[in-house]
């Protein structure tokens, strides 16, 4: 009942018609949708960029914006790209054949999933390397490891105890010996002078990237049918984790102060538009919102599958998980200050420079280090792989429902096989190209960096807004009693005969709100070269080149069609569009 709600709230019919379809394979259990979008959503972001996010932005007093974000921003855009998949029953850019002009909504999702794609499995190398490095004792990073004594020239001795705030070390004289450890022995930072001096391959990240991508190929070779499984332990093992950290945490000197700084209220910082804006950003992207891995996941549901129940599980759980999880960072953190003498506000960090020399430093501190460390490091990688499952499922889904002889089982694993290994090396004349690159030379931190804040913030804007757009005045009823059709010839009537109004329908966000949204990203973010270190201010223009260009895609094609009668067929197919059950066979009332 509560999918056929949902469905009807989104104006689409809720009896399909009985024309048949294909098969279509759906989740061995009731669980495992569930668990695959709490995977995808609940990923690498929440532990390293909300609590940094909740301490900077007025501690507790953060949370009022983000549930305000939350209840009128995220959930109807989450319930709403969730509807569309499951009632749809097809990929991102099939489930637009009722209006072919629109499948750009589904081009742009494959392309910003296929370049988050890149990019992020780089994170899991990375965290695989770590990994592999937490084994040792002593830690790499630690006082007493024997690279570390003595300390390298043009150290000075306050720099062993004391590593100044900011993000990954893109200098090595910040100092800090996870800094440096980070910066040299890892990434090689110090044989890079910037953006433009990347420098040669680090081939032991190499190497972690080829085993990060054969994982990620053994998980998803069989589809849902795989991916399905292995969830249940890449999904929940990431909260054992947390519980035993923040257990661990709260027995540690300091970690009170560490919570009190986290939850700290400055009731004065809700009047600045940067926190509200910081608070939608967190939520657009932790819900994994337009990049057509949540619509994909869908698809393989049943149609009367509960989707409002899923939503407000889903999305609920990921938004608690994200303050859950910065009792386990600012517990620890706290006892590292406490140690260092020093406040929690410098040793306090976002993003890679958190999960990769904020934290570690501080279990270097603790008794075992190496088994907390091996522990924060496999809850990272279940993450990181958790939220590739996602993006890949996406891209997969969205070319196999295009092109179905793809579905054939030899020519679906030599498809995923080189969706993989193009994402490992790609041969160019005259030497050989590892892709990704430049994510992978010496200097790969600051293009991950500046892949990783311009190329899918201003794209999603566009997709998700013509999400709305779409679904609002091109999916619903047809006006002739009884008839069935997904749009009529140019929009959704909401009412009665041919002349009346077209009004948008369902939990669908006004244009308007999505421009202010978009603005905010454009007005609020930091130039390149001021938030990357060492980039230079000529990677701005180049990194807003990276949104997919699915607004002059249209008007290109538009633009290109020799009749009036071309313009109405791009805008309403007319191919009745047929939502699938579970079974392959047409539901039933």
């Amino acid at each position: 009942l509560a999918g056929k709600m949902a469905l009807a709230m989104l104006g689409m019919p809720v009896t399909p018609d009985a024309a048949p379809c294909q098969p279509r394979e759906t989740w061995g259990g009731k669980y495992e949708f569930l668990l695959s979008c709490i995977g995808y959503c609940v990923g690498l972001g929440n532990v390293w960029r909300f609590p940094y996010l909740c301490y900077r932005n007025g501690g507790g007093v953060f949370l009022i914006p983000y549930f305000v974000m939350l209840l009128f921003t995220g959930l109807p855009l989450f319930l709403l790209e969730l509807s569309l998949g499951q009632y749809g029953a097809a990929g991102p850019i099939t489930v637009w054949k009722c209006c072919p002009l629109l499948k750009g909504i589904g081009v742009g999702m494959l392309l910003v999933s296929s370049l988050v794609s890149l990019y992020y499995n780089v994170i899991i190398a990375w965290t695989f390397y770590y990994l592999g490095m937490s084994f040792q004792s002593p830690l790499p990073w630690s006082c007493d490891a024997p690279q570390n004594v003595p300390p390298l020239p043009g150290l000075s001795p306050s720099s062993r105890t004391a590593a100044p705030p900011g993000r990954l070390g893109y200098s090595p004289q910040l100092g800090g010996l996870a800094r440096r450890c980070s910066s040299e022995q890892l990434l090689g930072v110090t044989h890079s002078s910037g953006l433009h001096d990347p420098g040669p391959v680090r081939w032991p990240l190499a190497i972690c990237l080829l085993v990060a991508w054969i994982v990620i190929f053994l998980c998803m070779l069989k589809g849902i049918r795989s991916s399905g499984k292995v969830v249940y332990f890449t999904a929940t093992f990431p909260y054992l984790v947390l519980i035993v950290l923040i257990i661990r945490g709260a027995t540690l000197d300091g970690s009170i102060e560490g919570i009190r700084f986290y939850l700290s209220s400055d009731w004065s910082r809700l009047q600045s538009a940067q926190v509200w804006n910081d608070a939608a950003s967190q939520i657009f992207y932790s819900l994994g919102i337009g990049f057509g891995g949540l619509l994909s996941m869908a698809s393989y549901n049943k149609f009367d599958n509960n989707v409002i129940r899923d939503t407000l599980v889903i999305a609920i759980g990921n938004c608690c998980t994200s303050f859950f999880a910065g009792f386990a960072i600012f517990s620890i953190l706290g006892h590292m200050a406490w140690r260092k003498k020093v406040p929690v506000g410098e040793v306090a960090d976002s993003g890679p420079g958190l999960a990769f020399v904020a934290y570690p430093e501080a279990l270097a501190l603790l008794p075992g280090s190496a088994f907390w460390s091996v522990l924060f490091f496999l809850m990272m990688f279940t993450l990181g792989v958790d939220t590739l499952f996602g993006n890949m499922e996406g891209i997969t889904t969205a070319v196999l429902d295009e092109f179905p002889a793809l579905r054939e089982w030899r020519w679906k694993t030599l498809f995923l096989g080189a969706l993989c290994a193009g994402r490992v090396s790609l041969p160019v004349p005259g030497r050989v190209f590892t892709c990704p690159l430049h994510c992978r030379l010496q200097g790969g931190i600051y293009w991950f960096t500046l892949i990783d804040a311009y190329s899918t913030s201003f794209g999603l804007i566009i997709i998700t807004l013509f999400m709305c757009i779409g679904i609002a005045f091109f999916y619903g009823e047809c006006p002739q009693p009884g008839a069935r059709s997904p749009a009529g010839p140019w929009f959704v009537l909401s009412g009665q005969g041919s002349g009346s109004r077209p009004q948008p329908r369902g939990p669908t966000l006004r244009p308007s709100g999505k421009c202010y949204r978009a603005s905010a990203v454009m007005c609020l973010s930091p130039p390149p070269h001021e938030s990357l270190g060492l980039a230079p201010p000529r990677a701005g223009p180049g990194a807003w080149l990276t949104p997919p260009p699915s607004p002059e895609g249209r008007a290109w094609r538009l633009a290109h069609l020799p009749s009036p009668e071309g313009w109405a067929w791009h805008l309403a197919h007319p191919h009745p569009h047929t939502p699938c059950s579970g079974s392959g066979k047409p539901s039933t009332p």
